[in-house]
């Protein structure tokens, strides 16, 4: 078995990274891809979190946008991260991963309700827990979520995987010149309004000193390399 420097990590995955190559919706082969990469976790003994948005069924801020109440909209992109949750439960547990899923909105007939050291409980006894519901509060980003459960239960490393290898200084799936950074502080993302998690989450992490990895989440076992401390994507911190 490999060594990894980390025990506790917390995985953000982006709605839209379940929708594969449809406009909207789940993919079962993501799903049943991103279940393989927990997993080679799994085996390695570390305790799994996981933070999934809800991009692919419906984003808060962009219902907002049109006229809608924000509060009312970042509620219903909430409820869209449960589901979301629980698909990947679904496909996790296919792949014999224990897993349970926890939320901020009490909804007791499918997943539990969300309870700090019950979470770590989970997590010590090997389970992966899927937090859903962001924190439960409108106005808040799935990636302060992600922050905040990590810090709330002592993760080690924050891994946003994502479709491109690190973060750069402009689009690259746009911008053939596009740099590419290999390490970052949190000021740095700060101050060149680099898009890699809202300002909230980056203010959060750099005040507890949390790291924060970035990497291409559809590169075969990449997010088990940076797991097991090879340098891979950009590293905030």
């Amino acid at each position: 078995m490999t060594a990894t420097p980390y025990k506790r990590v917390m995985l953000k995955l982006s709605g839209e990274a379940l929708m594969g190559d449809t406009e909207f919706g789940i993919s079962t082969e993501v799903l049943n891809y991103v279940a393989g990469e927990v997993k080679q976790l799994v085996d390695l003994k570390m305790e799994v979190g996981l933070v999934i948005g809800a991009g692919n069924i419906f984003r808060g801020v962009a219902g907002a946008s049109r006229g809608m109440d924000r509060s009312t909209a970042d509620n219903m992109g909430m409820l869209a991260t449960v589901i979301n949750s629980l698909a990947i439960q679904d496909a996790l547990e296919r792949n014999n991963i224990v897993t349970r899923v926890m939320s901020a909105f009490p909804m007791p007939s499918v997943c539990e309700p969300y309870i700090r050291r019950r979470a770590i409980r989970h997590l010590e006894k090997g389970r992966v827990v899927v937090f859903a519901a962001g924190i439960g509060t409108p106005y808040f980003t799935t990636d302060t979520a992600a922050v905040i459960r990590a810090l709330e239960i002592e993760a080690d490393l924050i891994c946003k995987a994502t479709r491109v290898d690190g973060v750069y200084d402009k689009d690259p799936l746009t911008h053939p010149d596009a740099v590419k950074f290999d390490t970052l502080t949190y000021s740095d993302v700060l101050k060149k309004g680099l898009r890699i998690m809202d300002a909230a989450a980056i203010s959060l992490a750099r005040d507890n000193n949390k790291p924060v990895i970035v990497l291409n989440m559809k590169i075969p076992a990449n997010i088990k390399r940076a797991m097991c401390g090879e340098h891979v994507g950009t590293i905030v911190q």
